[in-house]
């Protein structure tokens, strides 16, 4: 299934990104863990304190103190599961396994691959060079993306998404880097950009739970494949 509309994180210079904040992503993303590790000390003190009413129990009461004895269970299982999950997605960082276009073997492999600079700055290598037509300004393109800060954390994917991004090239719904990078693809072709700061988000991208910081005027890489060109296909049968 294909999405129609352009995702937020790449709208272009003058859209909105999502609601502004003056607390720097660090200092947000500290807040967050520091609020993982209250809830953990606040569920340590509930255990505590069940845990010695419970002792406080006539020892003939057998029913009752399974009961505690759940609760205290049921307690710890709940404060402590997935609690360093959440202070990891809290913190930014990455889940381990996220769907990629460029493995491990395509990572050695573009080591060797050169690097073309284009007049604006923008840079890019073809981890592979399509066989179909480029598209033309205008048209719509399908394509799928992984957008990633410079140390290869990702901060945005078609792929966890489920769906081919689609977008009008050369119409600015895109950032520059990735309209300009796109357009001089081939369709079945698969593309490095590296994208410099004027080229990409101006405004930044605020940090979210598995989602990294994108600071103001920085350098991000997008890898993308060029799946389909829907008008010219249909004109082209």
């Amino acid at each position: 299934m294909a999405s129609s509309s352009p995702s937020s994180l790449l709208l272009p210079p003058g859209s909105s990104s999502g609601k502004s904040t003056k607390r720097h992503g660090t200092i947000n993303v500290l807040d967050k863990v520091q609020g993982l590790m209250n809830i953990n000390l606040q569920c340590s003190n509930l255990d505590l304190r069940i845990r010695a009413r419970e002792k406080k129990m006539d020892t003939s009461s057998m029913k009752r103190r399974d009961h505690v004895i759940g609760l205290v269970l049921g307690v710890s299982s709940l404060c402590n599961i997935g609690l360093f999950d959440d202070i990891a997605k809290a913190a930014g960082l990455p889940p381990e396994d996220k769907p990629r276009l460029c493995d491990e073997n395509c990572e050695k492999e573009l080591e060797n691959v050169p690097m073309v600079t284009t007049e604006s700055g923008l840079q890019f290598k073809d981890i592979k060079v399509g066989q179909g037509p480029s598209p033309p300004v205008g048209f719509q393109v399908a394509a799928n993306y992984v957008a990633m800060v410079p140390s290869g954390q990702i901060f945005d994917s078609s792929l966890e998404k489920g769906q081919l991004y689609i977008f009008r090239v050369g119409s600015d719904q895109v950032i520059k880097g990735l309209d300009e990078g796109i357009l001089s693809m081939k369709v079945g072709g698969k593309r490095r950009l590296y994208i410099p700061g004027l080229l990409a988000f101006p405004k930044g991208l605020t940090s979210a739970p598995g989602r990294p910081r994108v600071a103001p005027n920085s350098p991000v890489v997008f890898d993308v494949s060029l799946e389909y060109i829907p008008g010219l296909e249909v004109e082209e049968e």
